[in-house]
């Protein structure tokens, strides 16, 4: 009998008693086949779905995203099967399902913890629709390093900002409760540090003192196991030597007996069998051993456990309750979602769901709030709507791919509106010409396009037409009154596989770029890119930059609305922009040296080049101007453990209505350990009409006075003098001073 409170949860007890009454009943084989997660795609080698869960040999499915396909499955799980317990579907929805919402990075880029939350629940609840139970997002990892392809996915390169955006993720995905209607039960990704992976390099080796491990990479997974996230995803990496699907320390001493963590932990894709590649187990039978003492609770696809583990049991190297430990918060999941219940998809449901108008409109006012306005010389933007002749140059101005981004969900079609779409919608009776330039392309192709999309391969351009291209682009921006270049990366240049050795405008970019503003026409450079890029050139010969990022399904009408000044931007860097790839990682919480700038002993670090951010972290410009004034402490002194408010008034100081993001950075002068020039520790967006002033309120406490601390191998809030900025960024100068006493 399903006994759940008022608001739909069932209660911790119903859930325990349940669980145990189901796993008294399972032999050793069909607990095992809960432990694992098979692949449902044509091309992986060995047995076919069907046969494998009609064995009682899986617990969860993913890569498979069609309503029929799955109730094909579920209905031999529950009818066929041994155990008849029904399977878990997951699947990738990262920034969408079928309406597609800016990329992460984008969406942290609102500083605005509530665009993302209703972003990922329209994605779990067209998800839902579709018979999805299980999204593998939110991904948290903090990356420092633009290089990283999956900077994409994340939040950037703060942990409070972070912390953040991932307890809004886990809120939007799963609802108030896991198994909420029209929800999805989140996924934590990936534990941990996988974001820092050296030389940015996808998939290589990470090696993170404790210190700053704890400081920097672990709050945002943290604040999902806070806000009730239902699962965690085991890195592939090494982490100080010890692949992250191996790490007992990470998924048990941490997860586990820190943070009290009672969801499940499932591996990344194939990481257990992984394990023997890294030089980490010995066979097969050894990963699957490590793993699941570890703390690995699922397989990811390399059906290593469905292969290993019962005898692992039979020859007593592990024991029953070793697996029954690993099967009960996998079985917990499934009642909580209510699957026993309810095992099938309405099939009719999905296409109601995502003809929803809403859905769209929250996908267009999520790209609004997530662009951020990084140049403005002379009030270019924005443009007038009487315009009789604009030319759209580059070769994502009409992609939709590139528009939508990154990380789509299997078998997504992209349906987005592009750059070019939106300006001339935006002006109707105006002349809109566009040219695309000379096409861009990755020098080493992603091995996701020879694997997922065999038929999206083509020759590349010659030579002889791109340079047609290019002369082509050129004269249609020279008779146009304004110029919109439209650059970036395409959709495949960043995610996994997509780190980049440069950060630079990909092939002839920004020669097409210097050539159009050699025109001598005013133009506005759109961005579409899934990470910083170094566009040195442009921020000095540019009048007009609006990073636009990958705004999703309706990012061409946003980009437009922001344009043409329907939309004042208000977003802000959640990473900070270099002048170079090779200055990378480069950001703002950095320790002082014993030569800070400033000092008479100071150097550049580089004597080729200035390594100062070209934007930095928490920039952004707006239509109109804001004054960050009166900053005042409520007491100049507190006692460890108490707290104090924060507060400053902003005020709007130009002409129209505009978003405004106040920010506040501390650093402790001196105490247990060295500790970050400037570090975030509190924002809040605001809207502001002309001349309207209010005033922002922030906590300083222990948990953001405090940090873990190398010499004393423990949390610590040290007795120390702290100081206080606020103001429009990292570099904000209004500051004050804060006393802790023991």
């Amino acid at each position: 009998m399903d006994s759940r409170t008022n608001t739909g949860e069932l209660s911790e007890a119903e859930i325990a008693a349940r669980v145990e009454a189901i796993l008294s009943k399972l032999s050793l084989a069909e607990k095992v086949g809960q432990l694992t997660q098979i692949g449902g795609l044509a091309f992986l080698p060995g047995p076919k779905p069907e046969e494998i869960i009609r064995q009682g040999g899986a617990g969860s499915v993913l890569w498979v995203n069609d309503t029929k396909t799955f109730n094909a499955l579920q209905k031999i799980a529950v009818e066929e099967s041994p155990s008849r317990i029904p399977l878990l579907f997951g699947l990738d929805v990262i920034h969408g399902y079928r309406t597609i919402f800016p990329v992460p990075l984008a969406m942290a880029a609102s500083w605005d913890p509530s665009v993302v939350e209703r972003a990922q629940a329209v994605a779990a609840k067209e998800a839902r629709a579709a018979g999805i139970h299980w999204t593998f997002g939110p991904m948290v990892d903090i990356a420092r390093d633009a290089r990283w392809g999956r900077i994409v996915e994340g939040a950037g390169e703060d942990p409070y900002l972070g912390a953040a955006i991932a307890a809004a993720q886990v809120r939007g995905f799963q609802g108030p409760y896991i198994g909420a209607p029209d929800h999805v039960v989140a996924c934590a990704k990936h534990f941990a540090g996988y974001g820092a992976a050296d030389g940015g390099r996808d998939y290589d080796p990470v090696y993170l003192p404790e210190t700053l491990l704890r400081n920097v990479y672990l709050p945002p997974f943290k604040a999902a196991v806070d806000a009730g996230v239902g699962t965690f995803m085991s890195a592939y990496m090494d982490l100080n030597d010890v692949p992250a699907s191996g790490n007992r320390f990470l998924l048990r001493q941490v997860l586990r007996e820190e943070w009290g963590f009672k969801g499940f932990v499932v591996s990344d894709a194939f990481a257990v069998g992984s394990l023997v590649t890294q030089g980490f187990a010995r066979d097969g039978r050894d990963a699957a051993f490590r793993a699941l003492s570890a703390g690995v609770n699922m397989d990811m696809a390399s059906n290593t456990y469905l292969q290993h583990l019962a005898g692992l049991v039979e020859d007593g190297t592990l024991t029953v309750e070793d697996i029954d430990e690993a099967v009960r918060p996998i079985l917990a999941i499934k009642v909580r979602m209510g699957l026993f219940e309810h095992p099938y998809t309405d099939e009719s449901k999905l296409e109601q769901v995502v003809a929803l108008p809403e859905h769209r409109a929250e996908a267009r006012r999520a790209a609004q709030r997530s662009m951020v306005l990084l140049r403005n010389e002379g009030g270019l933007l924005p443009l007038s709507k009487s315009l009789k002749h604009v030319a759209v140059i580059g070769p994502l101005a009409d992609s939709q791919e590139a528009t939508e981004g990154s990380w789509m969900v299997f078998g997504h079609t992209p349906n987005a509106v592009t750059v070019l779409e939106g300006i001339r919608a935006k002006l109707p009776e105006a002349r809109v010409d566009y040219a695309p330039g000379p096409e861009i392309r990755r020098d080493i192709p992603s091995w996701f396009e020879a694997n997922m999309d065999p038929t999206a391969k083509k020759a590349p351009q010659s030579p002889e037409a791109a340079e047609a291209a290019f002369q082509t682009a050129v004269a249609t921006a020279r008779d146009a009154e304004v110029v919109v270049m439209v650059l970036g990366e395409t959709a495949d240049m960043a995610g996994e596989a997509a780190s980049r050795a440069s950060l630079d405008l990909p092939g002839r970019q920004e020669e097409l770029l210097q050539a159009v503003v050699a025109l001598g026409k005013p133009v506005v450079l759109v961005l579409l890119n899934g990470r910083p890029l170094s566009i040195n050139w442009a921020a000095e010969n540019v009048p007009a930059i609006l990073e636009a990022w990958e705004p999703g399904s309706e990012g061409g009408h946003a980009v437009a609305d922001v344009l043409f000044g329907d939309v004042n931007p208000g977003g802000k860097l959640p990473v900070t922009f270099p002048r170079k790839g090779s200055h990378e990682p480069l950001y703002y919480a950095r320790n002082l040296t014993h030569s800070p700038e400033g000092h008479p002993m100071y150097n550049p670090r580089y004597w080729d080049g200035l390594p100062t951010p070209l934007y930095p972290f928490g920039f952004g410009l707006s239509y109109t101007t804001f004054a960050i004034t009166n900053l005042q402490v409520s007491a100049p002194q507190v006692k460890i453990g108490d707290a104090v408010t924060v507060t400053a008034d902003v005020t709007n100081t130009g002409a129209v209505e505009g978003d405004e993001v106040v920010q506040l950075y501390i650093h402790q002068k001196a105490g247990s350990d060295s500790r970050p020039m400037r570090e975030l520790k509190g924002f809040e967006r605001v809207t502001l009409k002309p001349g309207e002033t209010r005033t922002v309120t922030f906590t300083l406490g222990p948990a953001e006075l405090g940090h873990w601390s190398t010499n004393a191998g423990k949390w610590v809030q040290d007795a120390a003098t702290f100081d206080i900025w606020v103001g429009a960024d990292s570099r904000a100068t209004l500051h004050a001073e804060l006393t802790v006493v023991c």
